[in-house]
Formats: C-alpha cells, structure tokens, sequence
C-alpha cells in the first residue's frame, strides 16, 4: 500500500501536469527535479498522438494531454520545435505550427483543404478561433447544402492574435502584426499593423510603440 507521503507526492506531480497543460509556457521554465519526468510524460503523450493520428511532433514541443487534434491522412498536423499546445485547444490539420508557437487554452484551429501556417514565435491567446473554410450562400440552395471553400490562412512570424480573436478563411497577417482581444480579421493584415474592432481595422503601428 501506498503510504501518505507517497500519495501526496503524487498528486502533487498530477497538480503540476495540469498547472502545465493549462499553462504551457512553465514547462520551458522547469527546474531540473521536475524536468526528467515531465520529458518523460511528453514522450508518452508524443507516442500516443503519433499512435492515432497523422501529426509530426518535434521531440521538444509541448502537447497538453487534455488538447484535441485531429489529422487524418492528408490532413497532417506539424508542431515544430519548442511549440506548445495547451488544454482543450482544437487542431483540425492541415496545419504547420512553427518554431516557438503558442496555441492556449481553448482556442479553435481547423485548417479546412487548404491549412494553417502558424509562423515562428507567433502567439495565439484563450479562445481565439482560425477557420480555413468558409460556406457559400446560394440563396437557392439550403446552408446545410452549400460547398465549402478553403483558400487557406498564413500568419507570419511574431504575431500575437489577442482572447477571442477570429480569423477568416483566405486571410493573411504579416509579420510582427498584433490582433487585439474579440477582432473579427476578415482582411489581410501588413506586418506590424495592430488591428481590433468587428470587422477588424487597423489602429496602429507596432513600430510606434515605445520599447
């Protein structure tokens, strides 16, 4: 049996797999008494993903136990290095995160025919929503009838797409751009624009912030 010392060890380590899978950023941060297991768990959430589904996972990005992604063949996911995904995130493939890309906590990705490339460094805050499909509305046709189109949506490198945000299908956001918490993104956006509103505006230049 299982004394109480040993118990509590335990669900402290569970404690802290949750606080991880919630909070991806700390993993990076670990100190060395948690790193060998915490490696050791990713690897066998890896293995696991690997086993079920189409998706290339760098041996260092973090994949939370609790998200859902889903990659038929044809429709491959790919997490580059030190990516994270975090709890109840949605990933639809096709869909390349690039190098250093966060994706929080329940944010909604589906990269419809055409995908999603996430560019490196890039940040994706809770509950933002990529769709790369969009409906037509032949007036003539009833909606759960209409075809579905897929152009594709490209972010650059260091992009930081606020809470809530929503990014149409066929958009792309340049580099360095900043989307604010609740835009609707239904245009491209030039490298380090900062935009918000509904439909999405441009309201500043990254640039002009001060350090």
């Amino acid at each position: 049996m299982l004394n109480d010392s040993t118990r509590l060890a335990e669900a402290r380590r569970l404690q802290h797999q949750r606080r991880l899978s919630w909070m991806p950023w700390l993993y990076f941060r670990l100190k060395d008494r948690h790193r060998a297991w915490a490696e050791a768990w990713q690897q066998e959430v890896h293995a696991t993903l690997t086993s079920l589904e189409t998706v290339a996972l760098h041996p260092t990005c973090f994949i939370a136990p609790e998200a859902h992604l889903f990659a038929e063949p044809g429709r491959t996911i790919r997490v580059g290095p030190g990516a994270s995904i975090a709890a109840e995130a949605f990933l639809h493939g096709p869909i390349e995160v690039g190098p250093n890309v966060s994706i929080n906590a329940r944010a909604s990705l589906d990269g419809g025919a055409a995908g999603i490339i996430l560019g490196e460094g890039t940040r994706i805050a809770t509950g933002a929503v990529l769709y790369a499909f969009d409906h037509q509305l032949d007036p003539a046709r009833p909606i759960r009838d209409q075809p579905v189109r897929s152009r594709g949506i490209r972010v650059g490198r260091d992009v930081w797409i606020g809470a809530r945000a929503g990014i149409t299908d066929g958009v792309s956001i340049g580099e360095g751009a900043v989307i604010g918490m609740g835009a609707v993104v239904t245009r491209d956006v030039p490298a380090w624009a900062i935009v918000g509103g509904s439909p999405a505006r441009i309201i500043g230049d990254r640039r002009n912030h001060p350090r």
